[in-house]
């Protein structure tokens, strides 16, 4: 807390938040908590993605993160490429000028130091790097908790990850192989340490279903065209993935199961609606989710859980529900070994119908062991993540009379 005499810290958080990514969003909220629960005199406003939705979501004032408002969007015509470069030019005075007038900006998550999905340099990896060099440069102590990070083949994009992380002035990891990934790019990362993903600090969802009553198979789906350096392949890889992924469902259908069809982000409506459309029965439904706890409320009724998105599978994991990964990234790889069900991915590249409902059967023929190991793990990620806290409280809000400074990572 403040004494009377110092005036309330202003925290910044950072990132593409309030963009229909739930996975992102649901970082943000784990983040919030903390910062209301641990200081409460904390000042907190944001400079996101979609400042609407986290100003009328989560209450607190936020700015948009680019000054060009097409951004993300493909520039083909004069203008719009000569609007998007001085938007490049504009942000740099944009950032520095937001970065200022906060003692503690954090990146809440996400994988903010990876391209696993389609990725520009000169899109989010840029104004991180903005971010991060204003940090430095104006004294403002810049933290990327809890991030995600990956090999990255594309020089420019690697160089501007590479500074960004070497000028934050705190860095944790949601996995030990995106701290190595980070180490292998020349930061050092000696003092960096590895917690649970951020998502795992939001609340449990209570049970859906009573014992023994029969529940859905929750299917969480996603746009998904492979990564940074498929892009000659992505069409291909789309096809695959939703036609492995369809005839999935039709066969969960025929053997007379409900299937509750998910998204995680709002580009993955356009999955959801080739999958009802093919399959055409009322055993299959979609859910309307709007955040990570909707998720989770979903998938703590269903008898199991088969998901793409990162954050899908940490909803179903954090719900403890038998899950099974189409796993896209090493990242889900990793989560899964950690969660004890690594025996359970099947590669969204290239989804295999028959040999998902063999792996499917084998999950479900585990299920009571599987809860009982998702809650012994749930338990221990929930310690690790109280460690995460404290070691941010003590890294970025120092009492007045703490003799440690806030070390600065090269």
């Amino acid at each position: 807390m403040t004494s009377p005499r110092e005036s309330p810290v202003r925290v910044g958080v950072f990132g593409l938040l309030g963009s229909g990514n739930l996975g992102n969003d649901g970082s943000l909220e784990a983040v919030l908590g903390y910062l209301r629960a641990d200081h409460p005199e904390a000042v907190v406003d944001a400079l996101c993605g979609g400042p609407e939705v986290v100003a009328a979501r989560y209450g607190i004032p936020a700015t948009r993160l680019h000054w060009y408002r097409g951004e993300y969007r493909t520039a083909s015509r004069a203008g719009a490429i000569a609007g998007k470069g001085l938007g490049k030019l504009v942000d740099v005075f944009r950032t520095a000028a937001w970065v200022r007038r906060h003692g503690v900006v954090i990146v809440p998550g996400m994988g903010v130091l990876e391209a696993t999905l389609p990725l520009r340099p000169w899109g989010f990896p840029y104004s991180l790097f903005l971010l991060c060099a204003s940090g430095r440069l104006l004294g403002t102590r810049v933290a990327l908790v809890g991030v995600g990070a990956g090999p990255i083949a594309d020089r420019p994009t690697r160089a501007l990850v590479r500074w960004s992380a070497r000028l934050a002035a705190y860095r944790s990891y949601r996995d030990a192989q995106s701290r190595d990934a980070m180490r292998k790019m020349g930061v050092r990362t000696a003092r960096d340490k590895v917690y649970p993903d951020l998502a795992f600090a939001l609340p449990t969802p209570p049970p859906g279903t009573p014992p023994g009553t029969p529940g859905p198979v929750c299917v969480g789906v996603m746009d998904f065209h492979g990564g940074n350096d498929d892009r000659d392949r992505a069409e291909e890889i789309h096809r695959r993935y939703l036609d492995g992924t369809t005839r999935f469902v039709r066969a969960l259908v025929e053997e007379g199961r409900p299937v509750r069809l998910l998204t995680g982000d709002a580009c993955d409506r356009s999955v959801v609606t080739a999958i009802l459309d093919a399959v055409d029965s009322p055993l299959v439904t979609a859910a309307e989710t709007a955040s990570l706890a909707d998720l989770m409320k979903e998938m703590a009724a269903a008898d199991a859980v088969v998901a793409t998105r990162y954050h899908n599978l940490v909803c179903a994991l954090k719900a403890g529900v038998p899950t099974l990964a189409l796993s896209y990234a090493a990242k889900s790889d990793a989560l899964m070994a950690q969660m004890g069900l690594g025996a359970y991915c099947h590669s969204a590249r290239e989804v295999d119908a028959d040999r998902l409902l063999e792996q499917f059967r084998a999950l479900e023929g585990r299920s009571a062991e599987l809860r009982r190991t998702l809650t012994e793990r749930n338990q221990a990620a929930a310690g690790r993540l109280a460690h995460q806290f404290t070691a941010l409280t003590t890294a970025l809000f120092p009492a007045a009379d703490h003799s440690h400074a806030l070390r600065e990572a090269p």
